[in-house]
């Protein structure tokens, strides 16, 4: 080895130790990359990044991504979205199913969370727009919590998701480790009343009919979704408990009032045992977080002896 070498050998090695892992570091700079998921009507959501500007376009997944601890990301919701109460703060972009799609477009937001009633026309004039849509179109508990778990993975909180949704199982294996065992005759007929005039109820393939059938009960109207009944076939029933939806609308407490207070109903077992008992109709019919406190309220009406 020369004498240039012997010099210089020793600087140039540290010279490369110093520089390999800036190299390196360069090398493995990782780049962005979209991510694709799938939402509930089946359709391909592809994201370039974590969406940091969010509007909601239906109360539920309001629900969703304040008990997910990101309300901050929220930009605008909808004039029905009214949980939690702070959530009157944020800006509206219209009604449930009229959404405003220019106050939409103006907000520039990362990504929309719409609802089914939202499939034939907003979220394909939204789409035109280059606006990411992510439909959420629970119809079960089950898919509620499928729903929850979903919107964590697309807004990188899926820690959170996976925590709630836990959660929410633990309290859902609660009430039907109770109300599983129940014999036929131990379950009371149930009739669900979601308005007086004219008169509906919950029926087949509803959070209401799941909810009573969870809790220990048996749904009196077999006909799906939320059919008009008249006075006779609520008399013909003759539930053993009724349950009716308050705080919807101006009306509010007038269907609890109704089936109170109707003479024609006077005769029948849920009146007569003083078994008529009002629900709040957004706690009970939204596929959000609050679900599972419908069902330990069913619960709790429907078996005070179960669940004191």
């Amino acid at each position: 080895m020369n004498r240039y070498l012997k010099v210089c050998l020793p600087f140039l090695l540290s010279l490369a130790i110093f520089l390999s892992p800036a190299c390196s570091q360069k090398t493995e700079t990782p780049t962005t990359a979209a991510i694709e998921f799938t939402d509930q009507l089946g359709r391909t959501v592809r994201l370039d990044t974590v969406p940091q500007r969010i509007i909601s376009i239906a109360p539920a997944n309001t629900e969703i991504l304040y008990a997910l601890g990101i309300e901050n990301r929220i930009v605008a919701v909808t004039d029905y979205c009214n949980y939690p109460p702070e959530v009157k703060d944020k800006p509206s972009v219209g009604g449930f199913s009229t959404p405003n799609i220019e106050k939409i477009i103006a907000l520039t937001p990362d990504l929309v969370l719409a609802a089914p009633i939202h499939e034939a026309q907003i979220i394909p004039q939204l789409e035109a727009k280059g606006i990411n849509v992510l439909a959420l179109t629970p119809a079960t508990i089950d898919e509620v919590l499928k729903a929850i778990t979903l919107v964590g993975q697309v807004t990188g909180a899926e820690k959170k998701a996976n925590n709630l949704v836990t959660g929410m199982q633990k309290r859902i294996k609660t009430v039907v480790d109770k109300t599983g065992s129940l014999s036929a005759e131990q379950r009371p007929s149930v009739l669900f009343i979601i308005w007086h005039d004219p008169l509906m109820a919950s029926g087949r393939n509803t959070f209401h009919d799941q909810l009573v059938k969870m809790a220990g009960g048996v749904n009196t109207v077999t006909d799906e979704g939320y059919p008009s009944i008249n006075l006779e076939t609520v008399i013909q029933f003759d539930p053993a408990i009724i349950l009716a939806g308050v705080g919807m609308g101006e009306g509010m407490d007038a269907p609890l009032k109704f089936a109170q207070e109707e003479s024609r109903l006077r005769d029948i077992t849920a009146r007569k045992n003083n078994r008529v008992y009002g629900v709040d109709t957004d706690t009970s019919g939204r596929a959000g977080p609050r679900i599972v406190d419908a069902l330990e309220e069913f619960a709790r009406l429907i078996h005070p002896e179960l669940f004191k």
